[in-house]
């Protein structure tokens, strides 16, 4: 696949993604599962609470997601929310209690349900 098919706009990255067909999505999941091991292809599960969380952040206009591995060693994904620059949104500006504006650090998830082996036609 060509890059430009992939981004058609690098400066606006709240745009990035778009919506494809049931069979596109299959064959795409497919492809991958042919191309590794199975231990590559999993599928992950991420809650919306969280993911409204980060997107509710001042200027936060999507998510990036990071490979990792969690405090006991299994495989996992950490998630922030990048502003329009496509930069992580590591501190956000709000007010406290006392009414006073103070600079606090971001909302970044690492939760899902665990990887999971799964067979392209899950999709």
């Amino acid at each position: 696949m060509n890059k430009e098919l992939l981004v058609k706009d690098q400066t606006n990255f709240q745009a990035i993604g778009e919506e494809i067909s049931h069979e596109l999505a299959a064959k795409m999941v497919k492809n991958h599962h042919d191309k590794h091991s199975l231990d590559k292809s999993c599928s992950y599960v991420i809650g919306k609470k969280i993911m409204e969380e980060i997107l509710s952040q001042p200027g936060c206009i999507g998510l990036r997601f990071f490979d990792a591995y969690n405090e006991s060693g299994e495989k996992t994904l950490v998630y922030v929310g990048i502003d329009a620059m496509g930069k992580s949104i590591l501190e956000v500006t709000t007010v406290n209690s006392d009414g006073k504006i103070a600079v606090i650090k971001s909302i970044v998830g690492d939760q899902l349900l665990a990887p999971k082996p799964f067979h392209w036609s899950d999709i």
